[in-house]
């Protein structure tokens, strides 16, 4: 069995963190690198990611994450934040990147950018978040899947009011609301859940060979 299936059959949604285990700064900059270089549609990325510390904020957000304890327990919290109504001016700033980062002129792929405008600038805006809502769970399967390699839990979380939550980290401000928030840390002994089996469906059931 591959090491990476191990860490998938390891890992699991804890429900209670050990609060007086932090993660070093160094597998924090592994989480964020592998965040960093997740897949997104045409590479845009649109969405910020929050890394929550503070003891007050958390504090704050936990009410109206339907109280789970895991929002303070845990050592970092991620919200993963989708960027509303999507610009033009967001794709442009994409396309320079890609310029600079290759060392190629913009004009040589222009035409991409006209190409992304085309596709997302001419949807209605509750289909264009929906969109950069969605790119934001590949963000979290990528940091899933490298906390596990390093042995490192995680929890995804719909279970919240993102309103409000966009309203304690003054996310509206920044053209951004909360869409995903994940608890990262170390599970406690006593959270029972770590000796559960998991459960999945079986491999005949989940896949179709055509």
């Amino acid at each position: 069995m591959s090491n990476f299936i191990k860490q998938q059959n390891w890992r699991y949604a804890t429900k209670k963190f050990d609060a007086t285990k932090k993660i070093s700064n160094e597998d924090l900059e592994i989480l964020k690198e592998a965040i960093r270089l997740s897949s997104s549609s045409y590479g845009l990325q649109p969405y910020k990611v929050l890394i929550v510390e503070n003891p007050e904020l958390r504090a704050k957000l936990q009410p109206v994450a339907w109280g789970q304890s895991q929002i303070v327990e845990a050592s970092h919290l991620f919200v993963f934040a989708n960027m509303v109504n999507l610009s033009d001016a967001e794709i442009d700033k994409y396309i320079n990147n890609i310029a600079e980062t290759r060392g190629i002129p913009v004009d040589n792929i222009s035409g991409y950018g006209d190409f992304m405008k085309s596709k997302i600038s001419s949807l209605p805006n509750d289909l264009k978040n929906n969109w950069t809502a969605k790119q934001t769970y590949l963000a979290l399967g990528n940091l899933l899947n490298a906390a596990a390699e390093l042995q490192i839990d995680a929890t995804p979380m719909e279970g919240f009011e993102p309103e409000k939550v966009n309203e304690i980290l003054g996310l509206n401000e920044l053209g951004l609301n909360a869409s995903l928030i994940a608890t990262v840390g170390y599970r406690h002994e006593e959270d029972a859940n770590q000796h559960n089996v998991k459960v999945r469906k079986s491999k005949q059931e989940l896949f179709i060979n055509l």
